[in-house]
């Protein structure tokens, strides 16, 4: 079957398409052809993969082949079975009879010829030629294609469609495709079948020594190319997969082999060019050489990559195949040319980023998967830099290449190349080896700024020199000196006697590294076929040039991946190309980029590395800040990594800008090299107003010693984030020693609260910098080390202002409302001197002070009970515009001072009900309601509060100030409530009065009487004493005592009386108070100085009660009028209606209508007439009217009815007669049933 390989590849290449057979057995194929490839391809088309499930596909390629055709009439049955997948997948019968006997001898029988092969699937097409108007050719033609349908169709399968050319083309070519789709699909599956089971075959003879891996290829390749011709990609892909495996297995465990590789151009890579090679040319008699086959294998599963527009994996799958060939590469590197390793890995990482880059568009995949894809080429691209980079050293180039970190990394691991023998130095190059050595001694290492010198970073694995003389296939034994330095000669010693004595020998002298680099560069000039490549060596601008292509797409790439550091490394790389060029621009911005990286990894080493070309880039900028800026990181770096000098050599520079003449200064952030803290052990503590000296530690990361024109620093606030920073500033310059200082600063008064260091700021020369960077100097556990993670500890706690002085109220019980009463003030001094002080007092509303009484002032005892002190008034003062001066004798002790205020309130007290009793009296045929006691609310504590606000100003010149407002509360002497106790035969009520005691002092009652409000009397006395002529009363503190009236209704009142009728019902009560000042209320100031009962003049406390009385003649009747006597029911309308009747004539409404409103519940009643209104009625007595409204019930039960209000009537003139009903009850609907009665 091997011999089959070239006949599989020229048919593999020839058929593109699926072919769909065409049996034109009447010749109708010229007339229908333009029509059927016009539906080419296949817009919709449903195929089962090689899992049986389905697949849908989109525009599936076909072709329409003739049977007659000599493509398919000359092939054997053998290559009909092997190459079963360019055979057609459907074959399409076009038939025509106009006559139904003709079609039962002659088309039927032929049509069971041509059908009889079981394995085709097949269907007919009649193609019918009537003309429309032809009515007996069209029936004719309906005729024979039903008995076509019957011969031929079945219940399970429909095999027959029609085609009327002369008419409509209704659903033909739905049904035509759907018909070709389906017999493609089953020829699909059997072909499947088949070739599983001859691989299956094969397969399980793997292991004998009979098996042919070019059978197995044939097959699996045959099946995978049947499965990419449909359409089904992944399961084309899935089969090229499979190969593969199976291929690296049959390497792996077979015979040694010829690997490939060896012929001219096989260093370009073909990994996306499948049709580089033909396979008849790299077929090794069973199998394939490594070399082309693997690489077929991957352009072949990378082309359905593209199909399925998945570049992206294209690119990772490339790479991850890249790193593997690449070994086997190594594995035979001996056999192989010169480097086609290295070079094969540039050009096939080369053409996947240029491929996958041609098919990518970003945003149509998630971005995970597009920052991975970014992230891959930038591996292909670095990779392809780091080959590269090792070609350029073995021609010579090796100088050129920044000895950085990252190329260091890349190529300090990557072995040199591996030949069998190294090349040798051509006879005719003597003029190159010497162009290579002059310029090997023209390289200059270029010196860093500030002087800074290290040893350069290795760009090899080891010697070159070394391991190039070592592969010299004629080289024993070498000279130590040539070998280790190059330089060595021996003119003594010939190139073809090298060893002691005569001995004869071929063997030469060791390579010169001129002479290494001019034998690889003629080597690789000829295993590079690419002129392009061969170009970027050609000269050291063409390399650079192309060095800075390849970092910028690596950057760029892993700039759009998740790794971005990388790509930031890289442009480090690139920087140092520009910085070369002297475009110092892009280089500073590059190398800004890659600091910034470094310093927030933490990478100090390599910040170290590159900070410095940062800072030369500046300062050839002329970017001041910024150099100044890099020079204070480059000081705040790790001691260890600069010398002492070089450390200096920043500070100078520093230095010598801030002294400078600045274009723009600006502020410089030193938090990284001058640090602070405060010093160890507790807080400094102040008071309020006080001075003190702030003790302040400073670490400076300076070598030398540095001056500081002005420094200050500033506290914040923990306690108010209202009071901002305050910043305390030193007097004069200050000299920082390259270490720990310990500097001390004035501190002014500040405000109460505890204070935290917060910024540190000063300038140096004319620089201002500042730093907000704890220090970090200390041990671990000493208080000197302080950092971000442990919490601030305050610097200083300012104390609130120690007291001088205490104003307070000496009693907090209630005192007599509009009575002059003494209000008492205790003035305290706390360990000071209130010696000339001054006292403000300010009234508020509703409280005035008697400034025609004396204020006095008397020493007062804390330890003495308040109700039994004894003291002795020492002083009368006056008060003289609202303040008094205090004496000395209460300059150091604890004294009183009492006020005599009285407080003003206009109003009259009223009293309460205390729950009377309801009385219902009868006169003729009226029926009318009592009450007693209208309910007031009980008078608020809060209207008896009056405030004093105390301002005492004192001190040597009244510079202290303490201010106070005290809160007094004043109260009447009772609260009054009043309830009916009894209801007499004769019809007087006893009307009882309870006085409730508010003061805490003893009242004595000595007289009551009740000043009656008109419609009421006294009954018995006239004078309106109650009827217990028990006094004198006392009523203790916090009491209660009642009081009885005996009162009755009056029936008749006066014009005189009338003129002079009293609103409220007026209790007068006539009291003395016993009281104490020191406790709460006590007697009034102008009364009684000689505190006897004989002395004190009694007091007047009056209080309102109202009385109402009912009204006994209505003079307007409202009867409701009776319902319907069917009864309410739900939806249906009735009238509802009232009647309303003057009794009387009421002055009060004169007119000669009534206003009414009628209110109902939305949920149970639907108003249809007017909700309210005025109807007419006459103002004679007797004279009648009625209001109707039209109502619907909308809930059956028990439900209020509608309301008749008159708003403009009072409730008391209204008498309901008959009253309303309190409930009606509402039926539901009546029910309703519908009937079909037939037409």
């Amino acid at each position: 079957m091997a011999n089959c390989l070239a006949q599989f590849l020229s048919i593999k290449n020839s058929c593109e398409r699926v072919v769909i057979a065409v049996e034109d057995v009447s010749d109708l194929w010229p007339l229908v052809k333009k029509g059927f490839e016009e539906r080419l391809p296949f817009k919709r088309a449903t195929l089962n993969n090689k899992t049986r499930n389905p697949v849908f596909v989109e525009n599936l390629p076909a072709e329409f082949i003739l049977t007659t055709d000599a493509r398919l009439r000359s092939r054997f049955p053998q290559e009909q079975l092997l190459f079963s997948f360019r055979e057609p997948y459907a074959t399409v019968v076009l038939v025509t009879c106009e006559d139904l006997d003709e079609f039962k001898t002659i088309l039927k029988p032929r049509l069971k010829l041509i059908v009889q092969n079981d394995e085709r699937e097949w269907f007919i097409v009649f193609v019918s030629r009537a003309p429309p108007h032809n009515d007996q050719a069209t029936k004719m033609a309906k005729k024979v294609y039903a008995k076509l349908e019957v011969d031929f169709s079945s219940k399970k399968r429909e095999r027959c469609c029609k085609l009327d050319l002369n008419g409509p083309e209704a659903g033909f070519w739905e049904d035509l495709e759907s018909k070709i789709t389906e017999c493609i699909r089953n020829t699909l599956d059997r072909r499947i079948q088949f070739y599983e089971e001859e691989i299956r075959k094969l397969s399980e003879q793997r292991f004998k020594p009979v098996w042919s891996f070019c059978n197995f290829f044939i097959l699996k390749e045959s099946l995978a190319f049947m499965f990419e011709m449909a359409h089904l990609h992944e399961d084309s892909l899935r089969e090229y997969d499979e190969l593969e495996l199976c291929y690296l297995e049959t390497v792996n465990i077979g015979k040694h082999r010829d690997f490939g590789g060896m012929e001219h151009g096989d260093d370009q890579a073909a990994l996306l060019n499948p049709a580089k090679k033909p396979l008849t040319q790299i077929v090794l008699d069973d199998s394939f050489r490594e070399f082309e086959f693997r690489q077929y294998l991957f352009a072949c599963q990378a082309k359905l990559l593209f199909k399925l527009n998945r570049p992206f994996e294209v690119a990772a799958r490339g790479y991850s195949f890249v790193i593997s060939f690449s070994k086997a590469l190594a594995l035979h590197e001996s056999i192989l040319p010169f480097c086609l390793r290295e070079v094969w890995i540039i050009t096939s990482c080369l053409s996947l980023a240029n491929a996958t880059a041609a098919h990518y568009s970003s945003g149509l995949v998630a971005l995970d998967i597009e920052k991975e894809y970014y992230r891959v080429r930038g591996e292909l691209y670095s990779l392809c830099r780091a080959k590269f980079m090792r070609l350029a050293y073995l021609v010579g180039y090796g100088s050129a290449i920044e000895r950085s970190p990252v190329n260091s990394a890349s190529l300090s691991m990557l072995p040199w190349p591996k030949p069998a023998i190294w090349p040798s130095v051509p006879p005719d190059a003597s003029s190159e080896v010497l162009a290579k050595e002059k310029m090997n001694l023209q390289v200059t290492t270029r010196v860093k700024h500030f002087g800074i010198q290290r040893k350069p970073l290795p760009l090899e694995p080891n010697f070159l020199l070394r391991e190039a003389n070592r592969r010299r296939a004629s080289l024993s034994v070498g000279n130590a000196s040539e070998i280790f330095d190059g330089s060595g000669s021996f003119p003594a010693m010939s190139r073809t006697n090298s060893t002691p004595g005569n001995f004869e020998s071929s063997i030469d002298l060791p390579m010169k590294l001129a002479e290494i680099f001019v034998a690889a560069e003629h080597a690789l000039q000829k295993t590079i076929s690419d002129p392009d490549l061969w170009a970027s060596f050609s000269s050291l601008d063409e390399f650079e040039k192309k060095y800075l292509e390849l970092s910028k797409s690596a950057a760029e790439n892993y700039n759009n991946s998740w790794w971005k550091r990388h790509g930031v490394v890289l442009d480090g790389e690139i920087a140092s190309v520009c910085f070369k060029h002297e475009n110092y621009d892009l280089a500073a911005n590059s190398y800004e980029r890659v600091c910034a990286l470094y310093s927030s990894e933490g990478w100090e080493d390599l910040l170290a590395d590159v900070l410095p070309n940062l800072a030369e880039c500046q300062k050839i900028l002329n970017d001041q800040a910024g150099y100044l800026s890099s020079c204070v990181r480059l000081l705040s770096l790790d001691k260890s990594l600069f010398l002492s000098k070089e450390r200096q050599a920043f500070q100078s520079e520093v230095v010598r800008l801030a002294h400078g003449d600045m274009e723009h200064p600006v502020p410089l952030d030193v938090s990284s090299l001058i640090t602070f803290s405060g010093n160890s052990g507790p807080p400094l503590e102040l008071c309020d107003g006080d001075r003190g000296i702030l003790s302040v530690i400073l670490w400076s990361g300076f070598p030398d010693d540095i001056t500081l024109e002005s420094l200050s620093l500033t506290l914040t606030s923990t306690s108010n984030a209202d009071e901002g920073v305050k910043a305390i500033r030193s007097s004069g310059a200050t000299i920082l020693n390259p270490g720990r200082n310990t500097i001390t600063l004035s501190l002014p008064p500040q405000k109460t609260g505890s204070y935290v260091l917060g910024v540190l700021t000063g300038q140096i020369g004319h620089l201002r910098f500042r730093s907000h960077r704890f220090a970090r100097g200390g041990p671990a556990e000493s208080e000197d080390l302080l950092s971000y993670e442990k919490p601030t500890r305050p610097i200083l706690k300012v104390h609130k202002p120690r007291a001088l002085v205490d104003l307070a109220a000496a009693v907090s019980s209630a005192l007599l409302m509009n009575e002059l009463q003494w209000v008492g003030i205790i003035v305290k001094p706390i360990n000071y001197s209130l010696k000339g002080a001054v006292l403000h007092i300010d009234t508020g509303p509703g409280l005035k002070i008697e400034e025609s009484q004396p204020i006095e002032m008397e020493i007062y005892d804390k330890d003495t009970d308040k109700s039994n002190t004894s003291t002795v008034t020492e002083t009368q003062l006056t008060l003289k515009d609202g303040c008094l001066e205090l004496p000395d004798w209460a300059s150091n002790i604890t004294s009183m001072l009492w006020v005599p205020v009285r407080a003003i309130n206009d109003g009259l007290a009223r009293g309460t009900s205390a729950g009377g009793y309801l009385f219902i009296f009868t006169f003729n045929v009226i029926r009318f309601l009592l009450t007693f006691g209208i309910c007031f609310e009980r008078p608020s504590v809060v209207d008896g509060l009056r405030t004093v606000a105390l301002k005492l100003e004192f001190g040597v010149s009244h510079n202290q100030t303490f201010e106070k407002t005290i809160a007094v509360h004043f109260t009447n002497p009772f609260h009054v409530s009043t309830r009916v106790a009894d209801k007499c035969s004769d019809g007087a009520l006893l009307l009882q009065v309870i006085l409730h005691s508010q003061v805490k002092a003893r009242l004595t009652i000595h007289d009551a009487w009740l000043d009656v409000q008109d419609g009421f009397a006294h009954s018995g006395q006239t004078d309106g004493r109650p009827t217990s002529a028990f006094f004198p009363l006392v009523v203790p503190s916090a009491s209660k005592a009642g009081i009885l009236f005996s009162i009755s209704l009056k029936t008749s009142i006066t014009e005189d009386e009338a003129k002079e009728m009293n609103p409220d019902t007026i209790l007068n009560i006539s009291y003395k108070i016993d009281g104490n000042r020191n406790l709460g209320s006590h007697t009034p100031v102008s009364v009684g100085t000689n505190g006897s009962d004989a002395d004190v003049t009694q007091l007047t406390f009056r209080s309102a009660i109202v009385l109402q009385r009912p009204v006994l003649e209505p003079c307007l009747a409202v009867g409701f009028l009776p319902l319907p006597s069917g009864g309410l029911r739900v939806g249906q309308l009735f009238t509802m209606k009232w009647r309303v009747e003057r009794l009387k004539y009421l002055e009060e409404n004169n007119q000669d209508e009534v206003q009414y409103e009628v209110s109902a519940s939305s949920e149970h009643w639907m108003i249809a007439g007017r909700k309210q209104g005025h109807v007419p009625l006459s103002i004679k007595q007797g004279s009648r009217t009625e209001i109707t409204v039209l109502c619907v019930p909308l809930a059956a039960g028990y439900v209020r009815p509608p309301q008749l209000e008159l708003p403009n009537i009072g409730e008391a003139n209204i008498s309901c007669n008959p009253a309303g009903p309190h409930l009606v009850c509402v039926f539901p609907p009546p029910l309703s049933s519908s009937y079909c009665i037939p037409a």
